[in-house]
């Protein structure tokens, strides 16, 4: 992602540096959606701390309600970004800017399906009565990637979304 953003960030000022506009007149890149997800996922990141918890103490009730609130916020976050990709008017074919912001929410995406599955994985896990009380390495793993993801978000919403 740090590769990514940085030839987002180079391209862009290699086009506003020589006078033009990055992003065509046709092409909106609207600030509430972007904003809604990231603190959907600032609250996923609260909601995967609190199973995390629940998953120490051995508390199976609050470490499945926690669980299935972050991967609600996690869809939640994904049925908005593609929500977000049909609204901006960025076409792949014509405008190149429009292959790097696909590419980095894209690839964003993917990344927080994959934190989804791992976060489902591990609840199944605990379900054998594995990764509960001192033992809860998964669920500590799976919130770290969730804690990474959505740190990478919250760089994206400002570099994209925020500065345009």
């Amino acid at each position: 992602f740090a590769g990514l953003l940085g030839t987002y960030l180079a391209q862009r000022a290699s086009v506003v540096g020589s006078g033009g506009t990055w992003l065509p007149d046709s092409v909106t890149l609207p600030l509430t959606q972007p904003t809604i997800m990231f603190f959907g996922l600032v609250m996923s990141v609260v909601t995967v701390h609190w199973a995390q918890q629940a998953s120490r103490n051995e508390d199976r009730q609050n470490l499945y309600l926690a669980l299935g609130l972050t991967l609600v916020l996690g869809l939640a976050y994904v049925n908005m970004h593609f929500y977000l990709f049909a609204q901006t008017g960025l076409e792949l074919g014509t405008q190149p800017q429009a292959l790097l912001i696909f590419t980095i929410a894209g690839a964003h995406v993917v990344m927080a399906i994959l934190a989804m599955v791992f976060l489902g994985l591990m609840g199944f896990r605990a379900l054998g009565n594995q990764y509960l009380g001192r033992h809860n390495d998964g669920i500590v793993a799976a919130a770290l990637v969730w804690d990474v993801m959505a740190a990478i978000y919250g760089v994206i919403w400002i570099v994209i979304y925020i500065t345009k």
